[in-house]
């Protein structure tokens, strides 16, 4: 069964100052959204996940990435990325993270923006306009904190009981006027191999 689509959506947020201090470069921020009927609403508890999964996760991966690259103007351009899913009163958390949490949907993004690290994610659930969190991670570098962001928004009427909101973050640049350091700079300071973190 296709998934089935009410509507989509892309929100552009600009950060031009911060803490009352002109940004030397402003962050932008990307959202990309579309607003699903959730597939396994309404039928009891369902076991296999699967066919839904496998017909819905890459038409929602290809649109949402699509969207997010045709707005940032290229994958290249993408600093830090990540995914999150709300789904409505009527399903489960784990059906939103039926939808984003599989290859078949993350993988248009990683390799559109030539990622190496994980996408950060956030899956919770919750009526119509309900904050649709999306944590954000350095595409290529999860030690570094300045991108260390989350897109936060919602949309007024969704999702709707039987519906599941999944949706991409973006960012070009990191906060402005980043000053904790990284993580590599904590590692060095506790005495501990930058290279072998885990003393492995």
């Amino acid at each position: 069964m296709a998934i089935q689509i009410r509507k989509t959506g892309l929100q552009i947020e600009t950060t031009l100052i911060e803490g009352g201090k002109a940004a030397a470069v402003p962050l932008k921020l990307f959202t990309a959204f579309a607003v699903v009927k959730n597939p396994w609403a309404g039928r009891g508890f369902v076991d296999d996940l699967k066919p839904e999964i496998h017909a819905g996760a890459p038409v929602l991966g290809e649109l949402l990435t699509k969207m997010i690259i045709e707005a940032v103007g290229s994958g290249e351009a993408v600093e830090g990325y990540g995914k999150s899913a709300v789904v409505g009163l009527d399903g489960e958390i784990e059906h939103g993270s039926a939808l984003i949490h599989t290859l078949r949907f993350g993988n248009f993004y990683r390799q559109a923006v030539g990622a190496k690290s994980y996408l950060a994610f956030c899956n919770t659930r919750g009526p119509a306009n309900a904050p649709i969190m999306i944590p954000l991670m350095d595409k290529n570098d999860e030690g570094r904190r300045s991108h260390y962001l989350t897109i936060q928004t919602s949309i007024p009427d969704a999702p709707a009981a039987d519906e599941i909101v999944v949706a991409l973050g973006a960012s070009i640049g990191g906060r402005p006027h980043h000053r904790i350091g990284d993580r590599y700079q904590d590692l060095k300071d506790l005495g501990q191999d930058v290279a072998n973190p885990a003393g492995v």
